[in-house]
């Protein structure tokens, strides 16, 4: 609790509290097969290692609202009390960022959603966010359903103008060329809350409004490393210095276990330091 003390004091950020499982009818937990023999995972970084699949889904969530998605190049875990993500996750690999499928920009309801609930265009329209990418456009575009999956509302959330378009766009850039560069890359975003104070909404009460963003990156590429950032939810100028956290750290805040399929050695190794000169 040392670190959520910390940071709550730098950015007023404390760890996430449970928080109820919402009453719906629909399913809100789904299961999905993740194909990791965990067995295998050694802390020598084996070829196993290099060739595991589904290597970025965090732990289950427990105490809090959590339907899992499975789409072409990402799984989100959503939370259908807060008609946001928990988390979205995904891998690039070097042969991905080299496709340029264009862009589509249109931004649709998730169809797995119930018509009812699910979140739409008239949700933002004059709430003065933009509709913010977790897994982002630019990332998916090597596969036409891929690009089409990324505009479901479900991998999106509020996010200020200035963030989107400046720092967390730098950070989306800055990890496709470490793809490029390592051959892979595993990655984990979501909002962050404070839980000081009440709480901002869009679409008529609908949608929470995030204080911050959270994103964690793996490298398995030779000695395995992470590294980890929080950008707030503002229009002002963030340095990628100042957001840069260990991924234990933003594991403290969020209540969510990364890269559990990790070799426990490797992973309390890698999970502790964050450092930009290590890649």
């Amino acid at each position: 609790m040392l670190i959520g003390a910390v940071l709550y004091a730098l950015f007023g950020y404390q760890p996430v509290a449970e928080e109820p499982t919402p009453t719906i009818n629909e399913p809100v937990q789904t299961e999905i097969n993740i194909p990791v023999d965990q067995q295998t995972m050694q802390a020598d970084a084996s070829d196993a290692f290099y060739a595991m699949e589904g290597l970025e889904i965090p732990a289950r969530i427990q105490g809090r609202s959590e339907r899992l998605l499975q789409r072409t190049n990402y799984t989100v875990s959503y939370n259908m009390r807060m008609n946001i993500p928990n988390w979205v996750a995904w891998d690039i690999k070097r042969e991905e960022v080299s496709e340029e499928l264009q862009r589509n920009d249109t931004f649709v309801p998730d169809p797995e959603i119930n018509a009812s609930r699910a979140v739409t265009t008239e949700d933002y329209t004059g709430s003065g966010y933009d509709r913010g990418h977790m897994c982002p456009a630019g990332d998916n575009k090597w596969d036409k359903q891929a690009m089409a999956e990324s505009f479901l509302f479900t991998n999106v959330c509020p996010q200020n103008h200035g963030l989107n378009k400046y720092e967390w766009n730098d950070l989306e850039i800055q990890c496709r060329e470490w793809a490029q560069e390592y051959g892979a890359v595993d990655i984990v975003c979501g909002p962050l809350y404070s839980g000081v104070g009440e709480q901002k909404t869009i679409g008529k009460g609908r949608v929470w409004v995030p204080q911050a963003f959270f994103k964690v990156i793996l490298c398995r590429q030779g000695k395995p490393k992470a590294i980890g950032f929080i950008y707030r939810n503002e229009g002002v100028k963030q340095s990628r210095e100042e957001a840069l956290r260990s991924v234990d750290e933003i594991e403290a805040l969020t209540g969510i276990d990364f890269f559990p399929a990790l070799d426990d050695a490797v992973e309390n190794r890698i999970e502790a330091n964050a450092s930009l000169s290590e890649w």
